[in-house]
């Protein structure tokens, strides 16, 4: 029986929306720090699929849980989808978002609103204690705004405007973001092959 799932990040955010989702599987989910797992993953994929699976298998090599790891990032075409897989690692790893975010908004200037068409990426890669491995992708269409608006995300989410909802993701709610997200479909999608090993287990 499943006991645990561990999610290989250190990312607060990120585990809000993990728990917000799985929170109904009556599964405890962990981040690698509440596990006590410190590792260092080199995530050098080519793809968010490569990355995500390189994580999660790391991670599985130390623990007998289950283990999720995501890979995310914006593509923006006008840039030729850049930052896309480097997202995390844009303009440096220690650079905060406010000057990453910034940065893409003066690279934008001047471009008008329908050449400013991007996404967010996620792919979730699961690997169970029996060695079988798991992988799913899905994608937030939007376009990248005049100026960064809002409070509630994290990461380039202020200047990712969805137009459907007239704001940022960073100016939705948890509830309309797990909805709309990248990352929540990523998740209910993954949660289904779960509940499916659940029964199988």
């Amino acid at each position: 029986m499943i006991k645990r799932i561990i999610f290989a990040t250190g990312n607060e955010g990120k585990m809000k929306e993990v728990r917000s989702i799985l929170s109904d599987m009556n599964v405890e989910v962990l981040s690698m720090k509440e596990a006590g797992i410190k590792i260092d993953v080199k995530e050098d994929g080519t793809t968010f699929e490569e990355n995500a699976m390189i994580k999660a298998r790391a991670i599985a090599a130390v623990c007998d849980d289950i283990v999720l790891a995501d890979d995310s990032g914006l593509e923006i075409d006008f840039l030729n989808k850049e930052p896309g897989v480097y997202s995390a690692r844009y303009l440096g790893e220690d650079t905060s978002y406010t000057i990453k975010n910034q940065n893409l908004l003066d690279r934008l200037q001047g471009v008008p609103e329908d050449k400013r068409t991007a996404r967010f990426v996620c792919a979730i890669a699961a690997v169970f204690p029996d060695g079988s491995c798991e992988t799913v992708t899905a994608a937030m269409e939007g376009q990248i705004g005049d100026e960064a608006r809002g409070e509630n995300g994290f990461g380039y989410d202020p200047i990712f405007y969805l137009p459907e909802y007239g704001c940022s993701t960073a100016e939705l709610s948890m509830e309309q973001k797990n909805e709309a997200s990248h990352r929540g479909k990523a998740l209910r999608a993954m949660k289904q092959i779960l509940l499916e090993k659940l029964g199988e287990s």
